[in-house]
């Protein structure tokens, strides 16, 4: 029965810490959104350039990845301490959809990007399935 006690709250001791270490996670990500977000700003309002459309949608992809990182701390929180697969498949799908923005110079690349995208969508649907669904 002690070394039972004992394990919980070394359990919930880690979980505190974890807790406050993704907080401080959040607020750094938070941060980096403020500055993408003045990026934004400045790319839309000051550059004029060729190149600054290419720069604005790069950036907005940036800002969802962002995004859905503090979502997904929000999701943690939320749900009771736990991460929900799919908002990972989201991050990922997100991710690749902008390494296919900044790098699309081989037709092959792009192919097996768009491909490893369909695994991932079939993965989500898979996951939000009734026999996954913890929510």
């Amino acid at each position: 029965m002690a070394g039972s006690k004992k394990a919980t709250m070394i359990a919930v001791i880690m979980q505190r810490i974890l807790n406050v270490f993704l907080l401080g996670l959040a607020a750094i990500l938070m941060l980096f959104l403020g500055r993408e977000t003045y990026h934004l700003a400045l790319v839309l309002f000051v550059n004029n350039d060729e190149s600054s459309s290419y720069m604005l949608i790069e950036g907005i992809v940036i800002y969802f990845l962002y995004f859905e990182f503090i979502a997904l701390i929000v999701k943690y929180f939320a749900s009771g301490y736990h991460f929900p697969l799919r908002y990972f498949v989201y991050i990922a799908i997100t991710a690749i959809i902008r390494f296919i923005i900044v790098d699309h110079k081989s037709p092959i690349d792009t192919l097996l990007y768009t491909a490893a995208i369909l695994v991932l969508v079939v993965t989500l649907y898979l996951a939000n399935g009734e026999r996954l669904k913890r929510e």
